[in-house]
């Protein structure tokens, strides 16, 4: 039996009302839906206001399997996400070692990673049935913290970046970057980004980092309010690994966190290794719409007067 994925913000109202329309879709087609235990829980947890009617009903009945996070990625064939990039990002947690792809529904603001439109969903849920859909691979990266004598101290990814930043607001932490074993710039900062060219649009982009197209195979450092004259950032190919190290003379905590979600404690003489991943996500695409298009229309950006080669429109 077939089986997809379903993944909510569990938050939003018109997420939980879109879900009841894929499950509806999905039983006419005799899909069986899969959510993982922890989304269920948060489901079942919201207020009754909150709640589309009969939803619960179906959640608890025998079209839907409630498994382990583990267990739903590997029994199913896409994952069909209902929110924001936040909701797709944690969904991407789910599914990423199982290779599995998701396609995005945009309940939220600017929504990068998700492509199709709430109002069109029954379409949207019909092609994804029929298989009439292109699989787009986005890089991740890979991050491994070391200790003082060079112990691996915690492991973890991410899509759109992973930011070492101070812990405490008044302060500052004292960085030396590193690129491919050799020692590029130090200087006291708020933190350094390990970017994506997915994330190249998020946070990297909020901290003056380049935005750079999806396809390119590459990652960014970018230092976040640089007490320095040389801190702009730096752009790597996939054979290249950069370090942030904490210097020894630092008296405050650093925190890292992996796509805004999960967080780990740096501490002074801690290093951290950021290189692009073996291992990349899968994002389902109904449309081949230009990057370009993309940024256009999420960031609202200005086109007027612009008139392109004879016979083409915008």
């Amino acid at each position: 039996m077939r089986r997809f994925l379903l993944y909510a913000h569990s938050g939003r109202t018109s997420a939980l009302e879109a879900m009841m329309t894929v499950l509806a879709e999905l039983g006419n087609r005799g899909v069986r839906a899969v959510l993982t235990d922890e989304q269920y829980d948060e489901i079942r947890e919201t207020p009754p206001e909150g709640l589309p009617a009969g939803l619960l009903d179906i959640l608890d009945s025998e079209e839907v399997d409630v498994v382990d996070a583990v267990s739903a990625a590997d029994m199913v064939e896409l994952g069909i996400v209902l929110g924001g990039d936040g909701t797709i990002l944690r969904a991407l947690e789910v599914v990423r070692e199982a290779g599995v792809p998701v396609h995005g529904v945009n309940l939220g603001h600017v929504g990068f990673l998700a492509e199709s439109e709430v109002e069109e969903l029954s379409t949207t849920v019909r092609r994804l049935l029929d298989g009439d859909y292109e699989i787009e691979e986005r890089a991740t990266i890979d991050i491994v913290v070391r200790g003082p004598k060079d112990q691996i101290l915690h492991k973890d990814w991410a899509l759109n970046d992973a930011s070492l930043e101070k812990a405490d607001r008044q302060k500052m932490i004292y960085v030396v970057i590193e690129i491919d074993g050799r020692p590029v710039s130090s200087f006291g900062c708020d933190g350094v980004l390990f970017t994506s060219p997915t994330g190249s649009t998020a946070y990297g982009f909020s901290a003056g980092g380049p935005i750079v197209w999806p396809e390119v195979d590459a990652f960014l450092v970018v230092p976040l309010a640089a007490h320095a004259l040389f801190s702009r950032p730096l752009v790597l190919g996939r054979s290249s690994e950069a370090a942030i190290e904490l210097t020894v003379d630092n008296r405050d905590e650093g925190v890292l966190t992996f796509d805004g979600r999960r967080a780990f404690e740096i501490r002074a003489g801690m290093r951290v290794e950021g290189r692009l991943s073996p291992r990349s996500v899968r994002l389902v695409r109904l449309t081949t719409t230009p990057f370009a298009d993309r940024l256009v229309e999420k960031f609202q950006l200005p086109v007027v007067g612009w008139r392109g080669r004879a016979g083409r429109d915008i």
